[in-house]
């Protein structure tokens, strides 16, 4: 009995992680927080930094700032805006942190990325360039690097 009910517990985190999942990709520009997030899912903020690092591979900061690097990197290849309002457009309090996590994603400054974008994705259709430019997280790149 106890062994079903801890199995249909996990499959209700699931769903409530998958809906925390969803709503920062939907919402990744507005201020989200780990505590708002839990407040949304009915979890305390460390079980939910907890099952969804187990879930996916990465904190729930850590899965936002991605998508806001992501997204990030789609606007400065545009080449409309500047590294500054890009870093607000995507959700960004703090221009600091926000080139310091895009370097550590993409593996060059958001000014250098901008640099280079324009000419490496030139003739490229935007879907294809998205594909090709997306970022890898550490756990992407350890398991692509171990084969």
């Amino acid at each position: 009995m106890s062994g079903k009910s801890s199995h249909e517990q996990r499959l209700r985190d699931l769903v409530r992680l998958r809906r925390v999942r969803d709503r920062i990709d939907r919402d990744y520009a507005q201020p989200l927080d780990v505590e708002a997030l839990a407040r949304g899912a009915n979890m305390s903020a460390g079980h939910l930094s907890r099952e969804f690092k187990t879930a996916f591979g990465e904190s729930p900061y850590g899965y936002l700032m991605t998508r806001r690097i992501e997204r990030a990197m789609s606007l400065l290849r545009r080449g409309d805006l500047s590294v500054t309002e890009v870093c607000f457009t995507v959700g960004c309090s703090s221009l600091g942190t926000f080139s310091t996590r895009f370097t550590q994603l993409v593996g060059i400054s958001p000014s250098a990325y901008k640099k280079s974008a324009a000419d490496a994705t030139e003739g490229i259709p935007s879907c294809v360039a998205k594909q090709v430019t997306r970022p890898v997280r550490n756990r992407e790149a350890r398991a692509s690097s171990g084969s």
